[in-house]
């Protein structure tokens, strides 16, 4: 795939080394169990996973197949095992790189901005020991990688993210909707687990339904990624022109008020990532 001379900066185009950049410091990172399933990770209530949570006298009702042979042979009364319930920490990433993020006037274009918000939401995921996936969402045929966790796996995720934006970057405009996208990512995430949408505020466009079911069971975060000049636009006059016809306006900032309501009415977690965020 050839980039053009002129998108191959910082701010305009992804690497996967950036991506990797933003992994917090390793004292930060908590290794998960090795004995433990990907993306498992032990609730505070008693039930069927595999730390333990306490061992005590034996009680009416208890499960026999739960004493502990070593506590009963040492204290001469029958004691049992309970465990910590693993509950499911998968987190599913997904990257708007639709035509309508592919632009800016900062220091980054809103799709880079994103994908560096995601990504170190990724890593954050891996830090507790969860599984990660990525979804991305372009003008042709959507990039997947499955959940799993680790290093390793957010190596995949840092590259798939760069493949997908250089992809994003050469092609026309199309007309896709995020809705196959949003069923998509109901069967890569279990009920408990974690969605983080990344776009822009005109993203959303007719997929109320499908935000609604997603958000069904799961926590779904939508962050809204805003450009400079929809956070805090300049106060000056500007030249707009289609070749034809030219004039002269003022942006008005983008009131997010409106659009973060109707998200948790469907049920996600709104984010603004303003100007400042996921640099």
């Amino acid at each position: 795939m050839t980039i053009p001379a002129a998108l191959d900066h910082p701010g305009l185009r992804l690497t996967m080394a950036e991506l990797m950049s933003l992994r917090p410091p390793d004292r930060m990172q908590r290794q998960r169990p090795a004995s433990r399933r990907a993306g498992a990770i032990p609730a505070r209530v008693a039930g069927q996973g595999m730390d333990l949570r306490e061992i005590r006298a034996f009680a009416d009702g208890d499960d026999l197949r739960r004493i502990d042979p070593a506590a009963t042979a040492r204290t001469g009364q029958l004691h049992v095992r309970s465990f910590h319930e693993d509950r499911d920490d998968s987190t599913l990433l997904v990257a708007d790189f639709r035509h309508p993020m592919l632009w800016g006037t900062g220091t980054a274009l809103r799709s880079v901005r994103a994908a560096r918000h995601l990504a170190m939401l990724g890593w954050r995921a891996v830090g507790r020991g969860g599984s990660v996936g990525l979804l991305v969402v372009g003008d042709d045929a959507p990039l997947v990688v499955n959940p799993a966790a680790g290093v390793s796996q957010m190596q995949e995720i840092a590259s798939a993210l760069a493949r997908g934006h250089d992809a994003a970057l050469t092609r026309r405009a199309g007309a896709v909707t995020l809705v196959p996208a949003l069923a998509r990512a109901m069967r890569m995430v279990p009920p408990g687990g974690r969605v983080h949408l990344a776009t822009g505020p005109e993203g959303l466009a007719d997929a109320d339904a499908a935000l609604t079911r997603l958000a069904q069971g799961r926590r779904f975060e939508v962050h809204v990624i805003l450009d400079p000049a929809e956070a805090a636009p300049p106060a000056a006059t500007l030249a707009v022109s289609d070749a034809a016809h030219s004039r002269h306006g003022r942006l008005s900032p983008f009131d997010p008020q409106p659009l973060l309501a109707h998200l948790r009415r469907l049920g996600a977690h709104p984010d603004l990532v303003g100007a400042d965020d996921g640099r």
